[in-house]
């Protein structure tokens, strides 16, 4: 048995890692004697006659995509693609969206033969195994499926999978060097499960009100293994890290008795974190917590269910700042009751925040499937303007309210990033003067190396250009980086300067390598952990 596991694209900016969705996923097949691959078309392109080949080359008998909404029309192009081209597989799609869309989604889509509903890994693995025998799906719970004209659901799986069973993610089968390049940060988690019920969010719909625990030593003997890949840091991925104070302590204290020394980030909720939680924290490698604050308007925190208070997020903050914690908050604009005057507020609050220490971004609400402001909209007050799932990045307004307008919306958020490109543009101006300072310049540099070489990926331009035939001993001796950028094709000089840069910055770090035979260099992305080069998809 075969399974072939799709990561759809979504762009740089979400800020990607490592899918450890499909890690998982990946690790509960193989346990199972399934063989796997992994096409991860964030770092990869998605290029169709490569696709076609892979198909050809791995014959899977399931081919299996995850989806968030935002990602959700790529992944059914390729489900699309893969009955076309290997009409005897099996397709599957799970993640947040179909499993709050299932029947809407096999209704339109004929191709897809299979949607997993919520945590995937039990299910996955009983589908591979009923796959290689009869295909009756009905003794399978967790599965909406497609029985001649009818859709059948046999319901949600009868308890949440104990996380203490599940098998270390199957990362070896990820292209880790990719991300590791891009300067992302590779997750984990240390507990599955939400207790609360923010009318936006469907984190609490996909893996129970229950939280989850994993053992902390095997929490820390996995943050140990990843500590020695060589990424910028490590996010615990949790929904909340901080709902019990006895786990969150006892994960901490276990790196502490290791003496492990790594950097890690966290959620947390402004109500859960104490000064004794948050030092602990400090003290075992974390450098930063997000809170999700959503709104500056009291009124609207009561809407959403958000419960909390503005007095508790300053109580939080503070107590980050006591703790060395850089306090990082989110906010949500466009939820119901919002008005000019609660934009306002919350744009101050904002401010207020920044003036204690705090790192702050704005979303616009993206009423995603399964969640309530989706479900009850018109009674929230909630207009919702599109139903084409890639609009659905929280970048731009697609929802109004009674006296907020799409405009005004977008407006907010445009502002905010046309001043962030404008103090990018002043540090760049004071780097060529020579006046920036190396910390000053550093978010500038990092971006720019990060795009150059997400570019350079995502373009395939070493695969196509990053080798030649030696014809001279000078061929494959001096400055072999600007050789590989003359190979890779004009740009502006500007440009090439950056390319150069971005380039040697990934050899010297070893992301980058090239070999020698008897005539010719070769350069490739590299994963140091296996020592293999990465084929591209």
């Amino acid at each position: 048995m075969r399974c072939l596991l799709i990561n759809p694209f979504y762009p740089l900016s979400e800020n990607p890692s490592p899918p450890l969705g499909l890690a998982y996923l990946a690790a509960a097949l193989e346990k199972a004697g399934v063989e796997v691959e992994i096409l991860d078309f964030v770092v990869f392109p998605y290029i169709e006659a490569d696709f076609h080949l892979k198909l050809e080359q791995f014959n899977p008998d399931i081919v299996a995509a995850t989806a968030v909404t935002m990602t959700f029309d790529r992944a059914i192009r390729i489900i699309q693609e893969a009955r076309r081209w290997c009409p005897d597989c099996l397709t599957v799609m799970g993640g947040p969206h179909v499993t709050f869309c299932a029947e809407e989604t096999l209704s339109a889509f004929p191709e897809l033969d299979l949607v997993v509903l919520g945590e995937g890994e039990e299910t996955l693995v009983e589908i591979a195994a009923e796959a290689g025998r009869g295909r009756n799906w009905r003794h399978i719970r967790g599965l909406v499926f497609r029985q001649g004209e009818t859709l059948v659901s046999t319901g949600k799986r009868p308890h949440p999978i104990d996380v203490n069973t599940l098998e270390t993610p199957a990362r070896h089968l990820l292209a880790l060097g990719r991300y590791r390049a891009l300067g992302m940060p590779i997750s984990m988690t240390t507990s599955r499960g939400c207790p609360h019920a923010c009318i936006f969010c469907v984190g609490r719909k996909m893996v129970g009100a229950k939280v989850r625990y994993r053992d902390p030593v095997k929490v820390v003997d996995e943050m140990e293994t990843l500590a020695g890949y060589g990424f910028c840091q490590i996010n615990v991925a949790d929904d909340l890290f901080t709902a019990n104070a006895r786990h969150c302590l006892a994960v901490c204290d276990e790196i502490l008795k290791r003496n492990l020394k790594v950097k890690w980030t966290s959620f947390a909720r402004v109500d859960t974190v104490s000064l004794n939680v948050l030092q602990r924290m400090k003290d075992a490698g974390c450098q930063a917590v997000s809170f999700g604050i959503e709104s500056g308007n009291a009124e609207i925190l009561k809407i959403i269910r958000k419960g909390i208070t503005l007095s508790q997020v300053i109580a939080a903050v503070t107590l980050c700042n006591q703790a060395g914690l850089l306090p990082h908050g989110s906010f949500i604009l466009g939820l119901p009751g919002e008005t000019p005057e609660t934009l306002k507020e919350t744009l101050a609050f904002g401010e207020e925040l920044k003036k204690l220490g705090v790192s702050y971004g704005f979303h616009l609400l993206a009423p995603f499937p399964g969640t309530r402001v989706r479900r009850d909209s018109a009674e929230l007050g909630i207009t919702i303007l599109s139903n084409d799932w890639s609009d659905y990045h929280a970048n731009r307004a697609i929802v109004e309210t009674p006296a907020v307008t799409r405009r005004m919306l977008d407006d907010i958020v445009i502002r905010w990033e046309n001043d962030f490109n404008r103090y990018l543009g002043l540090v760049a101006e004071r780097m060529a003067a020579g006046e920036a300072s190396e910390a000053e310049a550093w978010p500038l540099v990092n971006l720019e190396r990060t795009v150059a070489i997400y570019d350079l990926m995502m373009s395939n331009a070493l695969e196509k250009r990053g080798g030649w035939t030696i014809r001279t001993p000078a061929d494959h001796s001096g400055d072999l980086v600007n050789a590989l950028a003359d190979h890779l094709g004009a740009t502006e000089a500007a440009g090439r300067e950056k390319r150069v840069s971005a380039l040697s910055h990934a050899l010297e770090k070893g992301f980058l390598k090239y070999a020698v035979t008897a005539d010719r260099i070769q350069w490739k992305w590299v994963d140091k952990l296996t020592g293999r080069t990465e084929a591209g998809s």
